[in-house]
């Protein structure tokens, strides 16, 4: 009996799905298991995870996160074009023919107009910050405020100059003035309405 238990046992170690291999072929799958089963340690995997994840964070990811920060048609030369608060108000991401028959969305921040249409699920018609689209967002922005009061009411009148801001509204303001310029393309620059001047648009 024992014999026979031995060479079950011994079968089993050896050949441990019973497929019958030769004795060749089991050598090499031993060899192959110590071999591969010395390289595959917890440390090596979490040093290839991170190995990888490093990688695609730095290779890989920035390429996709440039190619959707700038949403600029190559094709279409920008044109640097001169706003008034009027004028502005018509690329508040509505078609408005012939202006702005896309629907483009453009706001204005410490006089520059920046076009902010990829980000039309926060500046675009029913996005959180939809007031400022089409208008002057700088008082708003440097008191995180998002209400219409915040907005310029006269458009034909003087740009709202900012000059009663405190010094933790002026930083706010300056924070946000850094994020627009990196992210979205500056279009224009937005000057008071002079019914004395000829505006283009």
């Amino acid at each position: 009996m024992s014999v026979v238990t031995s060479s079950i046992v011994a079968s089993a170690t050896s050949d441990p799905y019973n497929l019958g291999l030769s004795p060749q072929l089991e050598a090499y799958r031993s060899g192959v298991r110590e071999q591969f089963g010395s390289t595959v340690t917890p440390l090596n995997v979490a040093l290839l995870v991170v190995l990888l994840t490093f990688t695609y964070y730095r290779l890989i990811r920035p390429y996709n996160a440039a190619s959707q920060t700038l949403h600029v048609n190559k094709d279409q030369p920008i044109v640097f074009q001169t706003f008034t608060p009027r004028t502005l108000l018509k690329f508040n991401g509505l078609p408005n023919p012939p202006l702005n028959p896309d629907g483009k969305v453009y706001l204005a921040v410490k006089g520059k107009v920046h076009d902010v249409t990829s980000g039309r699920n926060f500046y675009g018609p029913g996005g959180p910050y939809e007031n400022f689209a089409g208008r002057d967002a700088t008082r708003g922005l440097a008191c995180q405020s998002f209400d219409e009061d915040m907005l310029t009411k006269n458009l034909d009148g003087p740009l709202d100059d900012c000059s009663d801001l405190g010094a933790d509204q002026l930083e706010n303001l300056q924070g946000w003035v850094e994020r627009f310029d990196e992210k979205y393309l500056v279009v224009g620059k937005l000057v008071a309405y002079n019914k004395n001047q000829v505006h283009g648009m």
